[in-house]
C-alpha cells in the first residue's frame, strides 16, 4: 500500500498536513505546488488499496481525477473548505470532510477530526488564511497571551506568503520542502525560534509588503478598492497576503489585487469585506479560470481585454 498526501502549498494546506502526520506518522509521496496550482490529483497514479489524503484543494477542480482514483480502488480522504461542485461522489472509498462556511479553513476541519490534539497548528493556519477572528476563537482553550497570538499570526502569514507565485521559481521554498522543515516541530513556537526558514520568510515578507504598500489604488470607491501590481517576483509573492492586509485594514470594503503576468494578462486575488464575507466566489467564477470561496477567491489568468469587465462586475457585486 502506498500513501499520498496531496495538499495546497499555502499555510492552510501545509498546516493541515502537519497536524495529521504529527498524529498519524507515515512516509508518503508529497504532491503540492504554488498556491494556485490546485489541479493536483491528476498527478497521482495510484492502485487498489492505496490511501490518498487531499487537503485544501477544490474538489470541483479535481473531480475527474478523483473519480479515476476511486474507480481503480484507491481510498480518498478529502478535507476542504472550497465550493465542491454540484454533488459529492458516492463511493465507499471516499471520505469527505468538506465545509464551505466562510469562517472555516481546512486546518480547522482537520483540528475537529483530530479532536483538537494539534490545535496550535490549526490556529497558525487560520491566521494565515486571514481568519483572525476564527483563529482567536479556536485558540481560546490554549490560554495564549497576546504576544503569543501575534507570533502565531506572523508564522501563518509567512507560511501563506510562501505559497504565492506564478511558478516554484518565484517562491523562497518549494512547499513540499517547507513542509519537511516544519515536520520535526511539534510546537510552532519552537519553529519560530529555531528555523532559518522562518527568518527567511519573515525578511522577504516585510520587504515585499513595503513595496506593495507604496502602490496606490487604481480604483478607490466607498465599496471597494482595486490595486494593480507589476510583473515582478516580489509582486507575485505578496499579492495574496497584500489582499489580506488590505481587507484587515479596511473591513468594510472589498479588495482586488491584480498582478500583471509576464506573458500578458493578470492574476487576480479578491477579498470580500470582512464585515460581510460573501461574493468573492461568485465574482471570480464568472471568469474562465476563476474560483474560490465566499470570502476570498481568485482568477488564475484574466486576459487584458477582460479587465474592464472585471472592474464592472467587481463594483456590480460590491456597491
Amino acid at each position: 500500500m502506498s500513501l499520498f498526501d496531496v495538499f495546497n502549498g499555502d499555510a492552510d494546506g501545509i498546516c493541515a498536513l502537519h497536524q495529521l502526520r504529527l498524529e498519524r506518522p507515515g512516509e508518503s509521496e508529497l504532491v503540492t505546488g504554488p498556491k494556485r496550482d490546485i489541479g493536483l490529483l491528476k498527478r497521482v497514479t495510484a492502485a487498489a488499496g492505496d490511501e490518498i489524503t487531499v487537503l485544501d484543494i477544490a474538489l470541483s477542480k479535481n473531480r475527474e481525477a478523483l473519480d479515476r482514483l476511486l474507480a481503480v480502488g484507491a481510498r480518498v480522504r478529502y478535507f476542504d473548505h472550497h465550493q465542491p461542485g454540484d454533488e459529492l461522489p458516492r463511493h465507499p472509498g471516499f471520505e469527505p470532510h468538506i465545509d464551505t462556511d466562510a469562517n472555516v479553513c481546512t486546518s480547522l476541519l482537520v483540528n475537529a477530526y483530530l479532536h483538537g490534539r494539534r490545535l496550535p497548528w490549526a490556529v497558525v493556519a487560520a491566521f494565515g488564511d486571514n481568519l483572525a477572528d476564527a483563529a482567536r476563537r479556536a485558540a481560546a482553550p490554549l490560554g495564549f497571551g497576546e504576544a503569543q497570538l501575534q507570533d502565531l499570526q506572523s508564522l501563518g502569514e509567512c507560511l501563506n506568503y510562501n505559497g504565492y507565485g506564478e511558478t516554484l521559481d518565484d517562491l523562497f521554498f518549494d512547499p513540499a520542502d517547507l513542509y519537511r522543515q516544519l515536520r520535526p516541530f511539534d510546537d510552532p513556537f519552537a519553529f519560530i525560534a529555531e528555523s532559518a526558514a522562518y527568518r527567511t520568510l519573515r525578511t522577504g515578507f516585510d520587504s515585499d509588503m513595503a513595496q506593495a504598500r507604496a502602490v496606490g489604488a487604481a480604483e478607490d470607491r466607498a465599496a471597494g478598492r482595486i490595486f494593480m501590481l507589476p510583473a515582478e517576483k516580489w509582486a507575485r509573492r505578496i499579492s495574496g497576503v497584500f489582499g489580506n492586509a488590505l481587507a484587515t485594514a479596511s473591513p468594510g470594503q472589498a479588495h482586488a489585487v491584480l498582478t500583471a503576468r509576464p506573458g500578458g494578462g493578470y492574476v487576480v486575488s479578491v477579498r470580500a469585506p470582512l464585515s460581510n464575507k460573501t461574493g468573492a466566489d461568485e465574482l471570480c467564477s464568472r471568469f474562465e479560470t476563476g474560483g474560490g470561496r465566499k470570502g476570498a477567491a481568485g482568477i488564475n489568468h484574466l486576459p487584458a481585454p477582460e479587465l474592464d469587465r472585471f472592474i464592472a462586475v467587481f463594483f456590480q457585486i460590491y456597491n
